[in-house]
């Protein structure tokens, strides 16, 4: 049941994340939920330590987890148009 709920959150984290970075249109949903998860992974190692609170990826599904996976999801996305594009946008 925790992988069902994953995989939800971290679609729709992935589709919120791409409607910030302008990559909608790009994107199906298994890319959005594999962003999305993705940016999880990210955000665990990099800024939860920052802001605090567990990752989303250890079963924690509070605010603080969420907003950090969606950073996450934005960091990743950022990253990718910079390689494919030149540009973060």
């Amino acid at each position: 049941m925790g992988l069902i709920i994953l995989l939800i959150v971290g679609g729709i984290i992935g589709w919120l994340a791409s409607m910030v970075m302008r990559t909608d249109g790009q994107q199906g949903i298994i890319l959005n939920v594999v962003v999305g998860i993705v940016g999880a992974l990210i955000a665990g190692f990099l800024v939860t330590p920052l802001i605090g609170g567990a990752p989303i990826t250890s079963g924690s599904f509070d605010v603080m987890s969420l907003v950090s996976s969606f950073i996450g999801a934005v960091i990743l996305l950022a990253v990718v148009n910079l390689f494919r594009r030149g540009s973060v946008r």
